[in-house]
C-alpha cells in the first residue's frame, strides 16, 4: 500500500515571548528565526521548511500577537498573524506552560476550526512540578476545544516528535511545494539582516527601544567569500551612542558575533561592515515600514 505524501502550511502563533521562534528553529533543525529575551523580536512572517519521507511541513513563524500597544509597526505585525491564520492548513497555538494571560486569550477568536488547531504548552522544563500540566491543560480546553494538546520543551527536545506526528496527521495530501533540501523561502540577505538584529537585541535590547532595524545595503559574493555592508536604522540621534557603546565597543561586538554566525551559515569567509543611520519616526509610518522591507 502506497503511503500518500502530505504537505501544507503550519502557522506558529501566540503572544510575545512564549517561545515561538525557538520552537520553529527546533522543529526545522536550523536557526532561521532570531531569538532574544526581548518581546516581539520576530517582526516578519518567516517560512521554514522541513521535508521528510512522507511529509513536507512549511512552518510559518509569526510575530507575537498583542493589542496592548498601538502604532504602525504593531498593526503591521498583527496583520501578519491574522493573514497567516487565514491561509494555513494547521495552527499551533503556543502558550507557556502554567502561564495563561489576557494576551493568550486575545488569539482565541482568531483560531480556525478546532480540528486544525493544536495547543502547544511550551517551556515545560521550567515547571516546578509536572503535576501542574494536566489541570492547566484542562482549563484551557474549556476555553477552546483544541484538536490536540502537546507539552514540549524546544530547548530540551521534549516531545517534538509527538508534535510533528500530530501536525502530519492534519496536513492535506499533496505534492511537495519546495525542493527537499530547501530550508526557507527567505533570501540570504534577509537572514543576515535578522542575525545582526538579533545581536543588537541581545546586547543592548534593554536600553534600545523597538525603533531599530537592519537593512543590507551592499552584498558582493563569490567563491572566495562575501563582503556585506549593513545599515542599522534607528529613530533618534540619542540611540546612536547606545548602539556604539564606549569607544565603539558595542558595535564591534555586534559585528563580530554576527559575522561568526554568518560565516557558519554561508560556509565561507565574510567581511562585514555595520554602521548606523538615523531615520526619525520610521516605525510609526507605514510608508517607511514598507520602504524598509516590512510587509
Amino acid at each position: 500500500m502506497t503511503i500518500p505524501f502530505r504537505c501544507g502550511f503550519v502557522a506558529i502563533v501566540g503572544r510575545p515571548n512564549v517561545g515561538k521562534s525557538t520552537l520553529a528553529n527546533a522543529l526545522i533543525g536550523a536557526k532561521l528565526s532570531i531569538v532574544s529575551r526581548k518581546a516581539q523580536t520576530t517582526r516578519h512572517r518567516i517560512n521554514g521548511v522541513l521535508t521528510r519521507k512522507h511529509e513536507q511541513f512549511v512552518f510559518v513563524d509569526t510575530p507575537g500577537f498583542q493589542t496592548r500597544h498601538g502604532g504602525a509597526m504593531n498593526r503591521m505585525m498583527n496583520r501578519v498573524v491574522t493573514q497567516a491564520l487565514a491561509e494555513v492548513d494547521v495552527v499551533i497555538h503556543v502558550v507557556e506552560a502554567g502561564k495563561w494571560s489576557p494576551g493568550d486569550e486575545q488569539l482565541l477568536p482568531l483560531l480556525p476550526a478546532p480540528e486544525k488547531t493544536i495547543l502547544v504548552l511550551s517551556k515545560v522544563d521550567r515547571l516546578k512540578s509536572k503535576n501542574e500540566l494536566f489541570p492547566f491543560a484542562e482549563r484551557l480546553l474549556k476555553q477552546f476545544p483544541y484538536g490536540a494538546v502537546v507539552p514540549v520543551s524546544a530547548v530540551k527536545d521534549v516531545q517534538l516528535d509527538q508534535l510533528l506526528a500530530e501536525i502530519a496527521a492534519r496536513l492535506p495530501e499533496g505534492e511537495p511545494m519546495f525542493e527537499a533540501d530547501t530550508l526557507t523561502d527567505r533570501s540570504m540577505r534577509f537572514i543576515v539582516a535578522e542575525l545582526i538584529r538579533e545581536k543588537i537585541f541581545r546586547l543592548v535590547g534593554d536600553e534600545l527601544p523597538y525603533g531599530c532595524t537592519v537593512v543590507i545595503e551592499q552584498w558582493e559574493e563569490n567563491d572566495a567569500g562575501a563582503r556585506i555592508s549593513a545599515c542599522v536604522v534607528v529613530e533618534r540621534e540619542s540611540h546612536r551612542p547606545i548602539l556604539l557603546g564606549a569607544g565603539g565597543g558595542h558595535m564591534k561586538r555586534i559585528a563580530t558575533e554576527a559575522r561568526q554566525d554568518i560565516v557558519k551559515l554561508m560556509d565561507k569567509p565574510v567581511f562585514l561592515d555595520v554602521y548606523i543611520k538615523v531615520r526619525k519616526g520610521w516605525s510609526e509610518r507605514e510608508s517607511a515600514l514598507r520602504d524598509l522591507g516590512y510587509e
